[in-house]
């Protein structure tokens, strides 16, 4: 199976659904700018504690993963976010210098939204055999979880998706309601039910990425017209898959060509290693602004 997000077809929705979206996402690029323009002026002091619910929503006794798969993938994450991925020495040699920490770490919540101790992860039953990229796993009414207050927790929710996709995010600026990311139980963390080719944790990488405004290294178009709007990633015709050969040379890239190893294509977690300093800017911007409460969050 390869890898499919649903992420693009959220944000077309919302930008059509949800009237604040659009000029939200508006007023992060211009922001997003601003900090490309004068990066000294705006770099961040790391790291940033991010903290997580993670909302098991199963159907099936499998789907209802162990708090080690959970914890697994905060671990995945980390590693991730901080370049500390033992496998980011792939990096071919042109780009290594590119390889960036985020100087963002995620923890599992250790207080609830009433104040209670918790231990970060909610665990609830549904009568439904899978969920789709419309938000029904992000609400009891509609058979999954009702999410903690989004400006406090990243919530995530593990679940049984349908249709091929492995994961989806809300980009910032969309309804609190539905903020966050939403995975493939079998797709996420790097034990238990997690996977191959998708078991080394990097759907959530993938995902969270667009959470913090991310988009597709490829640029979500089949013309070499698409940007991820960002200066130090290639433009690529087309997403990758599996795990290609260095180098794959399209939309007249060459010699180096796709900068397939990055976190947001789509070949397999064994082939996804970095996030380059255009990205870690990005992210660093949304965190400064849509998502700036989470820096504070004291849960």
């Amino acid at each position: 199976m390869p890898r499919k997000c649903g992420a693009m077809e959220v944000h077309h929705r919302l930008l059509e659904t949800y009237a604040q979206f659009r000029q939200a996402q508006a007023d992060l690029e211009q922001a997003t700018r601003a900090r490309r323009m004068r990066p000294a002026l705006f770099r961040a002091a790391g790291p940033v504690n991010i903290p997580v619910v993670v909302h098991v929503v199963w159907n099936q006794a499998a789907e209802n993963i162990a708090d080690a798969q959970v914890n697994s993938q905060i671990d995945a994450l980390n590693r991730d976010y901080a370049a500390a991925n033992a496998d980011r020495t792939n990096t071919p040699a042109c780009w290594s210098g590119l390889v960036s920490d985020t100087t963002i770490q995620f923890h599992l919540a250790k207080t609830d939204p009433t104040g209670a101790a918790t231990s970060g992860i909610v665990r609830v039953q549904t009568n439904k055999a899978s969920f789709g990229t419309d938000d029904a796993v992000k609400s009891a009414a509609t058979g999954g979880s009702d999410p903690w207050p989004s400006d406090r927790y990243l919530n995530i929710w593990v679940c049984n998706l349908g249709g091929g996709i492995l994961g989806y995010a809300q980009f910032p600026g969309g309804p609190p309601a539905t903020d966050g990311v939403v995975i493939l139980n079998t797709a996420f963390g790097t034990n238990g039910t997690a996977t191959a080719p998708f078991n080394l944790g990097r759907t959530a990488t993938h995902e969270v990425g667009h959470y913090f405004n991310l988009r597709h290294i490829w640029g979500d178009t089949e013309d070499c017209s698409g940007n991820d709007f960002v200066d130090d990633t290639p433009n690529a015709l087309l997403p990758n898959y599996g795990v290609p050969t260095f180098p794959h040379v399209s939309c007249d890239n060459g010699p180096n060509g796709d900068m397939f190893m990055n976190y947001m294509d789509y070949v397999d977690d064994r082939a996804m290693v970095m996030f380059t300093a255009g990205q870690v800017l990005r992210m660093q911007a949304a965190l400064a602004g849509p998502h700036a409460s989470l820096t504070t969050s004291t849960v």
